[in-house]
């Protein structure tokens, strides 16, 4: 069984080498292919060195975004290979990353093996960051954002998947401005697939170390969510649901001036937030972890304000454009 693996980069000369080394040490890794989006950095040089092992190639992806340079990759490199492994370059792998996912698709007959992350921050707000988004507060539940049981789920974060029902299905969307992971999903068990989580190859992930960079990326997210539901007419969630009542509790807040009682709604989330977000901080070491109630607001209203762009303000979702053009997509 031949294994492709791919790694999305764009300006990751501080992740590379180690990551490089590491994957390579990886005896199921037959070719690895860095999809490179124009790094400015040292990036493309630090592959380069790799590339004489003959176990890794680097691939120019001129559209820049994550899921064509998969999609390219398997377009150029997939033939003759069995199974797709999607590494991200700015997380850290348990060793025999790519061996433990491979045991788990097999013991479990899954079509694609997908990993919870486990969420680290070094310093600063990066701390609350990372408090907030391995509690219910920062994800409303989802499993992979957690550390359990193994089972089948509908959804993960992407490692290991079937070259055949990849290109099936199409590969990835790259009419999605992010979520691509999910709108995968959604068509893999569409057709057939069983997505198993994989506890024991769970990553480390580190998540934004801003206020601002937390809620472009949580702003991304809302939309990318917003044109999958849409597209694929499915009903939310009650974790995607809540987070959309908070723009119509600060809705309120204006009239306020006229009673008080306008301002409860936002008062109590905040509140919750805040009081619950102090408690994920001190179980997570104190510090700047205990601002973690002020990043999951940050998540929560940004993600809120994401999605309703997306579905008021574009109600005509951009077609889908499956990067594997030659297969049909459900």
């Amino acid at each position: 069984m031949s294994l492709l693996a791919v790694i999305p980069c764009l300006n990751e000369e501080a992740h590379l080498p180690q990551l490089l080394a590491q994957m390579l040490g990886d005896p199921a890794i037959d070719l690895l292919v860095v999809a490179d989006g124009g790094s400015t950095d040292r990036s493309r040089q630090i592959v380069s060195e790799y590339t004489e092992t003959g176990r890794v190639v680097l691939l120019d992806n001129p559209a820049r975004i994550q899921s064509a340079g998969v999609n390219l990759a398997v377009r150029e490199y997939g033939e003759g290979h069995d199974w797709l492994l999607r590494i991200d370059a700015h997380c850290l792998y348990p060793d025999d990353y790519a061996s433990l996912l491979l045991d788990a698709a097999r013991a479990h007959d899954a079509s694609a093996v997908v990993v919870p992350m486990e969420t680290v921050g070094r310093q600063g707000f990066q701390k609350a960051a990372a408090a907030a988004q391995n509690s219910v507060l920062g994800t409303g539940g989802s499993a992979h954002r957690h550390l359990g049981a193994g089972r089948f789920v509908e959804h993960g974060h992407h490692a290991l998947m079937t070259i055949d029902l990849f290109r099936r299905i199409g590969g990835y969307c790259e009419a999605m401005p992010c979520n691509e992971d999910a709108e995968l999903d959604h068509r893999q068990i569409a057709a057939g697939g069983r997505i198993w989580l994989e506890p024991a190859a769970a990553l480390t992930y580190f998540p934004r170390n801003s206020v601002s960079a937390l809620w472009r990326q949580y702003r991304r997210y809302g939309q990318g969510r917003a044109r999958n539901l849409r597209r694929h007419r499915m009903t939310p969630r009650l974790r995607q649901l809540v987070p959309l009542a908070v723009p119509a509790a600060l809705a309120l807040l204006p009239f306020a001036l006229i009673h008080p009682i306008f301002a409860l709604p936002a008062l109590a989330w905040a509140v919750l937030c805040l009081g619950f977000g102090f408690l994920v901080g001190l179980r997570a070491g104190g510090g700047f972890a205990l601002l973690a109630g002020v990043a999951a607001m940050t998540m929560q209203v940004s993600w809120a304000v994401g999605f309703l762009i997306e579905w008021i303000g574009n109600p005509r979702s951009a077609a889908p454009r499956y990067g594997l053009a030659n297969t049909a997509a459900p």
